[in-house]
């Protein structure tokens, strides 16, 4: 028996034994120094330049300033990472190679390299940022992350690329340029709060991702906002999208999300995009200042839709179907700017019904030559008799108690003026290469 109790005494003591050891910048200097660790060592980097790629095969700490500068010189990953238990914090990550198909990037967290640990780095000049790639409860924090800026913007690659890593948390990273800011493909259960994305074509973006929660985040002069695609139980929570240009927030397949508190404004073709999504409990957000509120379509059923506000939009609501729609839930319908209404009791409901859409644009929407006849005596009569014969309407939208006053979602002052950069951004017909709705180019 003494054998066995020996070798837990010494397991248990081994970490007693790791030491911090200081390591000199120069050609080969950290990957000598990874390879004569111990776990549980930490390597202390200086001002100065080491020489990569690199790679971490076993539980260690390496921290330093941003003088520290890692580069890879443009060969694979700069930073890859196989072992658990691994931290990275302070320095600068830089020159991986530039193969999108081998997600070449700053530093990669491999399967198995579980509870990896990469904090207030700054990563730039890389294909992708941090690859999360099959490593379990990641935490990525507080980094910098400044991606390509390369003309064609699908050929850059993204920020956080996030792929079959359950527990990942990404907080409080600022994401510039490439792609996409946070990609998350196939994964679960984790939490993308608190981040800050610009000049990017997605600032969020799911495929095939559970039961994930994205709270607190700012999208700033993208492309897109928040995509969330084929994807279940998202919560999307507290974030906001400003002078985005294509869509501030898309559901798009997308079945049993909880969407609240959010922030849509500035520009975007729509503020809301819901296609082939289901179930989803969207209540007490503001849609603000965009060509369309809510483009509702292509046989999304068995949506919530209450408490939210839809303001000075060009068309509140674009719906494409036949079906009778109730967007109130008990009692409570949503704001319509646009809604002459009137409150006698002063319960905050208006007293009448809101119907955002006729006959004649369900028209139009199908038959856009028909637009020249827009001003026409026939079509005028056709919209009267419905707006006073409402037993003539199609199928569509109604709210039966829309409310009379707007909710409001406060944005902090140096987010303001981050908004105010990005101000006509999109009038200047700066519209890149990509297709938000292409889905083959996702």
């Amino acid at each position: 028996m003494r054998l066995p109790v020996l070798l837990i005494g010494l397991f248990l003591a081994s970490p007693l034994c790791a030491a911090e050891r200081a390591v000199a910048p120069g050609a080969g200097s950290l990957a000598a120094a990874i390879a004569g660790a111990s776990p549980g060592d930490v390597l202390m980097l200086t001002d100065g330049a080491y020489s990569g790629p690199v790679a971490i095969d076993r539980p260690l700490t390496i921290t330093g300033p941003r003088g520290a500068v890692v580069d890879g010189q443009g060969q694979g990953s700069v930073v890859t990472i196989s072992a658990p238990d691994v931290t990275l914090t302070g320095f600068t990550v830089t020159g991986s190679g530039r193969v999108n198909q081998d997600l070449d990037s700053g530093v990669k967290i491999l399967q198995g390299a579980d509870r990896a640990r990469v904090e207030k780095l700054l990563v730039t000049g890389n294909m992708h940022g941090v690859d999360v790639h099959g490593g379990r409860d990641a935490a990525v924090v507080a980094n910098e992350i400044v991606g390509t800026d390369s003309p064609r913007m699908n050929e850059r690659g993204n920020g956080i690329y996030v792929w079959n890593s359950p527990g990942t948390l990404l907080e409080n990273n600022v994401i510039r340029f490439g792609r996409d800011g946070i990609f998350s493909n196939a994964s679960a259960d984790s939490i993308y709060r608190g981040n800050i994305m610009r000049d990017l074509r997605f600032a969020v973006h799911f495929m095939y991702t559970r039961n994930t929660e994205v709270s607190g985040n700012i999208s700033i002069g993208n492309h897109l906002g928040f995509a969330i695609m084929f994807s279940n139980k998202a919560k999307i929570l507290n974030n906001l999208s400003l002078g985005d240009r294509e869509h501030g927030l898309m559901l798009n397949y997308a079945n049993n999300a909880d969407v609240t508190g959010n922030l849509v404004r500035g520009g975007a073709r729509k503020c809301l995009f819901i296609y082939n999504a289901h179930k989803n409990l969207i209540w007490n957000n503001r849609f603000e200042g965009c060509g369309i509120g809510i483009h509702f379509t292509a046989g999304s059923e068995k949506n919530v839709l209450t408490g939210n506000a839809f303001i000075a939009n060009r068309e509140q609501v674009k719906y494409v179907g036949t079906r009778n729609m109730e967007w109130s839930h008990e009692g409570r319908g949503n704001f319509w700017s646009d809604h002459p209404a009137f409150d006698l009791n002063g319960d905050g409901i208006a007293d009448s019904f809101y119907r955002p859409n006729d006959l004649m644009d369900q028209i139009l929407w199908s038959q856009p030559a028909a637009s020249l006849l827009i001003g026409s005596p026939a079509v005028q009569l056709v919209r009267w008799s419905q707006r006073d014969f409402p037993a003539t309407l199609p199928g569509g939208v109604r709210d039966s108690a829309p409310l009379m006053r707007p909710l409001t979602i406060p944005v902090p002052p140096d987010v303001l003026a981050y908004e105010a950069e990005v101000a006509g951004r999109w009038a200047e017909g700066n519209y890149d290469d990509t297709d938000t709705d292409n889905l083959s180019a996702h």
